[in-house]
């Protein structure tokens, strides 16, 4: 999971070994809170803020699935995964139906729930970029003005502003925390299908039978549970958008009907011999290259070129670092006023070492560092000590040493060094300079133009 923050995650188990087990498995990489019962689960819902939710549905008070939908009704796109012992296929449809984010049947592997959960935590937090994208004046969303004026993202915009008005079928490619989803968004509220429905799907976390059946929809008895028929997000999409994540981890299988439905613009319940016509715009999204899946025979190249009529490739924050100001200004103007603190501004030193961060969590990762160092501040600043120790003491063996200048290997090495000499010294500066052998003159030449106050390790 490559974010800033560990995910803070709410379990809901009524089995006192199976919580004990997953709570002390988890929380190494997350923030667990743990309930056994379902009342008490949802008291922890209101009173934290919380990423994902892993509830089991057979719980001693309330079920499971009136949990996920008192859940529901608080934060309709936070993600609650189910946990169940007795899967059936009519309970995975309700479930889904409710709005679960995946259906888990157990016994079950440690390494399927923290997937889930990664995948989980991801979508909540493109959820909240989302929510507060939200509310940034349409125009904004049009990319004129908005966060982001490097050379590459204002080509991004450019494409977007021209592809918005059209139906082509759109492939985003990206790492994690590039903001795909925000991308397709964007796409379809500057669209003239804007007044109808956005409807996203995340291709990689259902299982093939399940995809299809809540894509295209059943008829009664198509398969045993279909006690009634139901329309799929296909038809919950007319007129407007659906949005493919990850389509690259459909089987062959699925993507024939897909590209069936591109070429025919109709598909087929299942269980039925009947024709849907629809009238759908399809923007897809990936974080591994269709172009190599298509080589290695994982991809139909037809679809592909189906899929890949306009490709957008959202650049990873290392490679917009000047972007990097702009994006700390926002997050800081945002996160100050959620938190009712009076921040001036960021110092130069702190600036300097978020812009040549490299930054594998992307802008969600930036977003995550701003909003903690808010929470930690107790002065009008942000400087360089309130930033995650990999940021301020970066490891010259992790860092892009390849591409780094020689002077600025020099900085980190020397601010890494000094740092740690005034940590052990407890900010004595006579001490520290005979351990370096330096004259203390000199040493206080090199604070001052690394920013370091010794004053702050007393």
């Amino acid at each position: 999971m490559e974010m800033g923050e560990k995910g803070r995650v709410l379990i809901i188990d009524d089995d006192p070994k199976i919580l004990e087990l997953l709570s002390k498995a988890l929380k190494e990489n997350y923030s667990v809170f743990p309930s056994l019962t379902g009342s008490g689960g949802l008291e922890i819902f209101k009173n934290e803020i919380l990423d994902a939710a892993l509830v089991d549905i057979k719980l001693p008070d309330i079920d499971g699935l009136d949990v996920l939908v008192e859940i529901k009704k608080t934060l309709p796109d936070f993600p609650v995964i189910i946990i169940t012992g007795h899967a059936s296929i009519p309970l995975a449809v309700r479930a889904m139906k409710l709005g679960a984010f995946y259906f888990v049947k157990k016994p079950f592997e440690l390494e399927e729930i923290t997937s889930l959960l990664d995948k989980a935590i991801e979508h909540s937090r493109l959820i909240r970029d989302y929510r507060r994208l939200q509310n940034i004046a349409l125009e904004k969303y049009s990319f004129s003005g908005i966060i982001g004026r490097s050379k590459k993202m204002k080509e991004i915009f450019e494409i977007i502003k021209l592809v918005a008005s059209t139906d082509v079928t759109v492939l985003i490619e990206g790492e994690s925390g590039t903001g795909k989803e925000l991308v397709a968004r964007a796409i379809h509220v500057n669209s003239p299908r804007k007044d109808k429905n956005f409807v996203p799907v995340n291709c990689s976390a259902l299982p093939e039978s399940l995809l299809e059946s809540e894509l295209f929809g059943y008829k009664k008895g198509a398969f045993t549970g279909a006690a009634t028929s139901k329309p799929g997000l296909f038809e919950e999409a007319d007129g407007g958008t659906l949005f493919l994540d990850e389509i690259g981890s459909t089987t062959p299988a699925f993507q024939s009907k897909l590209l069936r439905v591109l070429e025919d613009g109709m598909f087929y319940h299942l269980g039925s011999t009947k024709p849907v016509k629809v009238d759908v715009r399809i923007i897809t999204a990936t974080n591994v290259s269709l172009e190599e899946a298509v080589q290695k025979k994982l991809f139909r190249e037809d679809l592909f070129y189906r899929l890949n009529v306009v490709k957008l490739r959202l650049p990873p924050l290392r490679e917009r670092k000047n972007d990097i100001p702009l994006l700390v200004n926002h997050f800081l103007e945002h996160y100050a006023k959620k938190h009712n603190k009076n921040i001036k501004g960021v110092s130069e030193k702190a600036l300097a070492l978020l812009v040549n961060y490299h930054w594998p969590g992307n802008v969600r990762e930036l977003e995550n560092v701003i909003e903690r160092a808010v929470i930690l501040t107790t002065t009008d600043t942000i400087d360089e000590h309130l930033l995650p120790d990999k940021i301020y003491k970066p490891d010259i063996t992790t860092t892009e040493t390849e591409i780094m200048n020689y002077e600025k290997a020099k900085e980190i090495f020397e601010r890494n060094y000094l740092t740690n000499l005034l940590r052990h010294t407890k900010g004595n500066v006579s001490l520290a300079a005979k351990i370096a052998g330096q004259a203390r003159q000199n040493l206080y030449i090199k604070f001052k133009q690394l920013g370091i106050n010794p004053k702050d390790f007393t």
